[in-house]
């Protein structure tokens, strides 16, 4: 009863109090919302692209996407599908998802969708949630501030930390990052707003930065990431402009969080252009940064078996994601990180370690090496050393051992590191192949495979053994005395 009354009286002063009701929480929410101007479709230094001059056609647009944007141009506000499904849909491709920008705030949405959700500090975003789908929704935005604590910060650097600061879609344009990516299809009309020549560098098949390019990379370092991958994906060149700030910014590239580039990372090598994606990241300078470690294994390495191990995994993460099976991330991180683990692990033992304590301490070394650069969950780390873990395990064939590692959750993964490593060289070919014939034939052939291999008989005719006779001995005569 006490707890009952407690909580009617937070409810009751719910503004004085820490508020325990989601419904009351959301409502408090809303009616901070300011009214901004309705519809305006005013274009300044625009090119408006009508419907018969492109190729973009609401066949092609997500029924969710489409339930957002004609409900804000009911309720009487501006809304456009923009980025990189515009861009997808003129290319003929397939997006996969779509976003919205309008003049509504994130309280005035979260008033006009009940299945709306504000998500981000950086950037406050709208989520629009139907089932598994969701529609992602931003505010206009602007740049420059009265108050720029309030509303927009950033480091010395230059690198911004908060953008909340909202305007108009002519505003909108200059902050996004590349021309490509800043085309605005008007559902009113079915137009297309051009502000900086997207349509032109699509058909040129050119990543260009809107702006200045180096304040656009100290603004977010990421940019340098998403220009490669964009490149690498519709099989664009980069500005001059663009190549030229990469290789002056790509040190920048260590201040930005950990976290956020785990999921930068993964975008990029498991796309399925992860063989181009590697050698474009290293000829400007932003592999290094990423993976200092194996950038080092690889500059220092003689011979081609490092670069060709990485090389033969991004291929396998390609294929797979061309054959439409699942890629997990942490195969990849470990065939990164395989070397210089390696090497690590070498080095120990020429001092006097033991081999199994040298590679658990490398392996605990290059892990936490790496995951201040590029943020590895715990799932993952555990997983990359037991795919290593594995691999001295495979030489034991004979008896019990190799059957138990088959059954092992890791094996897959592990055989196919260990196939890896035979092509790279590390390892006989014939290891792997011997595992290969393991796994398809029947259990009573595993058991005639691991039993001990019996001696080979020598050809050499045997020796004969001669036996010397013993000699008779005369029998003893005693005389009586």
């Amino acid at each position: 009863m006490n707890a009952i009354l407690t909580f009617l009286k937070n409810f009751a002063d719910s503004d004085k109090k820490p508020i325990r009701s989601a419904k009351v929480a959301r409502e408090k929410f809303i009616e901070k919302s300011p009214e901004l101007p309705r519809a305006t479709e005013t274009y300044n230094g625009a090119t408006v692209i009508p419907r018969p001059e492109h190729n973009v056609s609401r066949q092609q647009i997500s029924e969710n996407a489409l339930k957002v944007v004609y409900k804000l141009k009911k309720e009487g506000f501006d809304a456009y599908l923009v980025g990189g499904c515009v861009r997808d849909l003129l290319l003929g491709r397939e997006p996969k998802d779509f976003d919205v920008v309008t003049n509504a705030l994130p309280e005035q949405l979260s008033r006009l969708f009940s299945n709306c959700r504000i998500i981000g500090k950086r950037f406050r975003l709208a989520h629009i949630i139907y089932g598994r789908d969701i529609v992602e929704v931003a505010t206009f935005r602007k740049s420059g501030s009265e108050k720029p604590s309030e509303a927009q910060r950033s480091t010395r650097e230059g690198r911004i930390l908060q953008d909340n600061l909202y305007g108009s879609i002519d505003d909108d344009v200059w902050r996004r990052d590349f021309t490509i990516n800043a085309l605005y299809y008007n559902i009113r009309d079915f137009s297309i707003v051009d502000y900086v020549g997207g349509m032109a560098d699509i058909q040129a098949g050119l990543i260009r930065l809107i702006g200045d390019a180096n304040e656009r990379f100290r603004e977010d370092p990421v940019r340098m990431l998403r220009a490669v991958r964009f490149a690498v994906k519709l099989g664009f060149k980069l500005h001059v402009d663009c190549e030229q700030a990469i290789h002056l910014n790509a040190h920048l590239l260590a201040s930005i969080p950990a976290a956020r580039l785990h999921d930068e990372v993964t975008k990029l090598f498991l796309s399925g252009y992860g063989v181009q994606t590697f050698e474009m990241l290293r000829h400007y300078g932003l592999f290094e940064v990423l993976f200092p470690a194996v950038e080092k294994s690889l500059s220092l390495e003689t011979s081609h078996f490092p670069k060709m191990m990485v090389i033969n995994a991004l291929q396998n993460s390609d294929k797979r994601v061309e054959d439409g099976k699942q890629v997990t991330p942490y195969f990849l991180f470990a065939a990164l990180l395989y070397e210089p683990m390696l090497q690590r692990a070498n080095e120990k033992v020429a001092k006097g370690m033991l081999a199994s304590d040298a590679h658990f301490s490398a392996a605990s070394e290059i892990l936490t090496q790496q995951v201040r650069r590029i943020s590895l969950p715990r799932h993952l780390t555990l997983a990359i050393r037991e795919v290593w873990n594995q691999q001295e395990k495979f030489e034991f064939r004979v008896g019990a051992k190799a059957s138990k590692l088959l059954v092992h959750p890791r094996f897959r993964a592990a055989y196919d590191f260990l196939v890896l490593r035979a092509q790279a060289g590390s390892v006989p070919m014939e290891l792997a192949e011997w595992w290969t014939t393991y796994q398809k034939v029947s259990d009573s052939e595993r058991r005639k495979m691991t039993l001990p291999q019996a001696q080979p008989k020598s050809t050499k005719p045997k020796k004969k053994r001669t036996y010397r006779k013993k000699a008779k001995t005369s029998p003893v005569i005693h005389s009586e005395g």
